[in-house]
């Protein structure tokens, strides 16, 4: 039973607070957020090279194809400059 603990255990819990600032720094730093929508995710990377967690961003605009930015830090870690150059070219 100690394995199914493990596997459907409870999710870690988001941090809320950073990711209503994530969302409106990406929101600012795109300047039109009219038919926006996003998806925030902290992922572990699996490479020995990576700093661990990384966070990726998910840009959806309405009749566009779906983009992605990546910051190299968990969601707790990121500030507003870090968003600005994430996203800088979407």
């Amino acid at each position: 039973m100690a394995l199914f603990g493990k596997l459907f255990g409870k999710k870690p819990q988001r941090d809320e607070v950073a990711l209503a600032n994530i969302r409106q720094w990406v929101a600012t730093a795109l300047g039109d957020s009219a038919g926006l929508d996003l998806t925030i995710s902290e992922i572990e990377c699996p490479d020995p090279s990576c700093p661990g967690l990384e966070t990726f961003i998910l840009v959806m605009r309405e009749g566009e194809a779906t983009q992605a930015a990546k910051v190299r830090k968990p969601i707790a870690e990121i500030t507003e400059a870090d968003v600005a150059e994430a996203v800088q070219y979407l």
